[in-house]
């Protein structure tokens, strides 16, 4: 298989795998979760950081990261890149994901209130 095909295979699979999850998750769900994320974070291009940074472009951009926003040394050293499994991960037990990163928020107990803010801030920080 040459470099080509092989490159449409991995962005065909990433692309299938993100709107299979998009599928999946209740947006509207989402977004009643996103409620309790909105207190500390933004959504919208070109928005302000809050108490934690704007989520804009989060899907694919690597921790500690966005511009403007003062992370923990831990945040910024994780070297972790977002995506549907890291942020699983993160949203589960962010202390224990990412120990000694600032967010307060403990995490989701549920894993659809996973699934569906994931599939939220896929569809609304694009």
């Amino acid at each position: 298989m040459n470099y080509r095909n092989l490159l449409a295979v991995v962005f065909g699979v990433s692309f299938f795998a993100s709107v299979t999850s998009a599928l999946a998750a209740d947006l509207a769900k989402g977004a009643k979760v996103y409620k309790k994320c909105k207190v500390c974070h933004s959504l919208e291009e070109g928005g302000k950081h809050k108490i934690g940074p704007n989520l804009f472009g989060i899907m694919g951009r690597e921790s500690g990261t966005a511009k403007g926003f003062k992370y923990s040394k831990a945040m910024k050293e994780a070297g972790v890149t977002w995506g549907v499994s890291t942020l699983t991960d993160y949203l589960t037990k962010p202390k224990d994901f990412i120990p000694g990163n600032k967010m307060a928020f403990p995490g989701l107990k549920k894993a659809e209130q996973i699934e569906n803010i994931i599939a939220f801030l896929e569809a609304n920080t694009k």
